[in-house]
């Protein structure tokens, strides 16, 4: 109960997927992970090596090989009082990995999801920075939460100035005359399935732009679809209560998710 991260949302988290007994762009995520826990002046206690050293052993305790989606949150730890000033601890960072067998579902792959634009913004980074894993995720939870009441599978967010930020558990995509585009990258997580789709797009002749653009440019885009660690890549079929294209996936998504799983395989044997 009086654990920081329990307290006020004072930590990180991070995500991984094992697959065929590897853990999907390791290093990647560990990046990410150490690098939100320096952005907090949050010291983990451990190497990046002893972090995988701890996730390993977790899997292999519970005999886990495949379709394992994992969780590791780290929190400043134990405090004397409910107090937010980080230097008021009396312990060391707390380190929590939580394995599941969870899988996307398949049938999202192709039949895909409804996304609307939602009212709560992503904030800037002076605010608190959306380019991290925080423990805190009330801005996206507020999200969601916006999205479910107005019929949305997921919400669209967008940045101060109103253009597309991202989405309140994915990153948003759109498709329009071939080329592929995605936010500046300035409000949104910095995520790993969404830097991989871009350097697919890149080695792919598919050409792919980081860049400002609204949600009335998607309205009129050819097709949209959503990425994370969880699914992979997700079409979008619906915006704002209208079809995309057609109702149904599109092809340049399509091609993406198939250069996707040949990615993983690749990195995972299999």
């Amino acid at each position: 109960m009086f654990d920081a991260g329990f307290l006020l949302g004072d930590g990180v988290w991070e995500s991984f997927r094992l697959h065929n007994g590897t853990i999907v762009f390791a290093e990647d995520h560990l990046d990410r992970l150490f690098r939100g826990a320096e952005s907090i002046s949050l010291d983990i206690g451990m190497s990046r090596k002893e972090v995988l050293e701890q996730v390993d052993r977790v899997i292999l305790a519970n005999g886990m090989h495949d379709g394992v989606h994992v969780r590791l949150v780290v929190s400043r730890g134990l405090k004397p009082t409910p107090y937010q000033a980080p230097w008021v601890i009396s312990g060391p960072p707390t380190l929590v990995i939580m394995p599941e067998y969870k899988r996307a579902d398949e049938r999202r792959a192709v039949d895909g999801i409804s996304l609307v634009t939602v009212d709560v913004r992503r904030g800037n980074q002076n605010v608190q920075d959306p380019r991290i894993n925080s423990l805190s995720k009330h801005n996206c939870i507020a999200a969601c939460v916006d999205a479910a009441s107005k019929g949305g599978d997921e919400g669209l967010m967008l940045d101060p100035s109103g253009n597309v930020a991202t989405c309140n558990s994915t990153h948003f995509f759109a498709v329009r005359n071939g080329e592929v585009w995605t936010s500046t990258g300035e409000h949104c997580l910095d995520g790993i399935t969404r830097r991989k789709v871009l350097e697919l797009c890149h080695t792919n002749g598919i050409p792919a732009f980081e860049k400002d653009f609204t949600p009335e440019q998607v309205r009129t885009a050819d097709e949209a679809f959503v990425t994370g660690t969880f699914a992979g890549l997700t079409p979008v079929v619906e915006f704002d209560g209208k079809p995309m294209s057609g109702g149904q996936r599109g092809p340049v998504c399509e091609r993406l998710q198939a250069l996707y799983l040949e990615l993983i395989r690749s990195e995972c044997g299999g």
